[in-house]
């Protein structure tokens, strides 16, 4: 049988729930703008890590830095180098993170973009 949630529990867990739709209203926007940041910097950079993109990412990005890493990687955009580098977040002591590069699929919607980009000037 289920122990019951005491009070505390059940307005920890009324608020933990609050938070994560609020979290979830502001995130797609956010997210994705994230996503745009990462696929603009990969495709200046021949490789690069989260090191690189906390560098020029707004505070508020940082936590939406994973999961955009993670949905271009599934979308097959970025993969993974094989090289790992030391993080240098202070709070992850060091630990090995994950160098990506754009894929060939993400190469070519880059060149997609730049192309429709020029013709809107010239026209």
């Amino acid at each position: 049988m289920a122990r019951k949630l005491t009070p505390a529990e059940r307005l920890a867990s009324a608020e933990k729930d609050f938070l994560l739709e609020e979290i979830a209203d502001q995130s797609s926007w956010d997210q994705f703008l994230v996503e745009q940041a990462v696929f603009h910097f990969g495709q200046r950079h021949n490789e690069f890590s989260c090191n690189d993109l906390r560098d020029v990412l707004p505070e508020l990005g940082h936590g939406f830095l994973g999961a955009a890493i993670n949905s271009l990687r599934t979308a097959g955009i970025i993969a993974h180098t094989g090289r790992m580098v030391p993080s240098t977040q202070a709070n992850t002591h060091g630990h090995r993170i994950a160098v990506w590069e754009l894929t060939s699929k993400g190469q070519v919607i880059a060149t997609q973009r730049r192309n429709r980009a020029q013709q809107r000037r010239a026209a």
